[in-house]
């Protein structure tokens, strides 16, 4: 009899399968044909597999995509969160920039996590508030203190999420906040450094007690936009899509009458948002 889950670990040529009615956990070989046309399951793939002896299993079919994230490679994700931090570590808000623009360059729903809440003040929050908000949902956590858990809770219930961010943002923290049962390995920030070490070297996804899974990914530095086509950078700033200019084609850099550049101005815009546009464009073309 053939049970319906989803790839949870792949694992060289096996595939840990997560039974969907069961919650059942199977090890599962590929069938010969997948093999032979060098066809392997990525983590989040929704897939057919029968049971054979205990928890071992066969995968029968893999269902296609909704979608794929290259970075972390993982399929039909309903949304990625994005964790980022003021302090210990700090993270530049371009590198945060620049990871939103590779979420909607998948077409994807981004949600930003500002955790380690307890360590800023209130004037800091608001600032960073009043650059993303408009833009994005933006839930303010602290694992240690607990704000925002039960916000961040109904956002990830039910849906295949996959979380990113910075070394050391506190993200296998929030993921035990949420759901202690995880009972993931977490790495103290080096004083030194102002940045964390990776605690997490493999892609899994986790699967919450109410309802819903998360892919625990590998935390960021440089991440490579060089596969964006610079006249496409200005579509994958949200904000910039409000505001008309003189030419259809406005690269929104030094053409005259720039409706984006005018909202810029008149803080409309932030600058630091235009900032990180303009280094971005300015990089593309450069290699191109």
């Amino acid at each position: 009899m053939r049970k319906k889950g989803v790839v949870v670990k792949f694992l060289s040529n096996m595939a840990i399968v997560q039974d969907f009615d069961t919650g059942e956990k199977f090890l599962c070989k590929l069938r010969g044909k997948f093999r032979e046309q060098k066809i392997r399951p990525i983590v989040g793939d929704i897939v057919e597999f029968r049971p054979i002896v205990s928890n071992e299993g066969v995968i029968e079919n893999i269902y296609n995509r909704k979608n794929e994230l290259p970075r972390p490679r993982i399929a039909n994700v309903d949304q990625v969160i994005v964790v980022t931090t003021l302090k210990m570590p700090e993270t530049p808000l371009k590198i945060l920039d620049r990871y939103l623009v590779l979420v909607e360059n998948e077409k994807l729903p981004a949600i930003i996590v500002l955790n380690k809440a307890d360590l800023l003040s209130e004037d800091e929050i608001k600032s960073f508030l009043e650059i993303y908000s408009d833009i994005y949902p933006v839930i303010v956590t602290s694992a240690k203190t607990k704000l925002g858990i039960d916000e961040l809770k109904e956002v990830l219930k039910g849906k295949i999420s996959t979380m990113a961010g910075m070394s050391g943002v506190g993200k296998s923290s929030l993921l035990n906040a949420i759901n202690p049962g995880l009972s993931l390995r977490v790495n103290d920030i080096s004083q030194k450094l102002d940045r964390g070490r990776h605690t997490t070297t493999v892609i899994e996804l986790l699967h919450f007690d109410f309802g819903g899974w998360i892919a625990d990914t590998p935390g960021f530095a440089n991440l490579d936009i060089s596969h964006i086509e610079p006249e496409e950078l200005k579509y994958l700033f949200p904000e910039f899509s409000n505001y008309s200019c003189l030419f259809p084609d406005c690269n929104h850099i030094e053409e005259p009458n720039c409706g984006v550049k005018e909202a810029v101005n008149d803080n409309k815009i932030k600058l630091s948002r235009y900032q990180s546009y303009v280094n971005m464009f300015k990089e593309l073309m450069e290699g191109k």
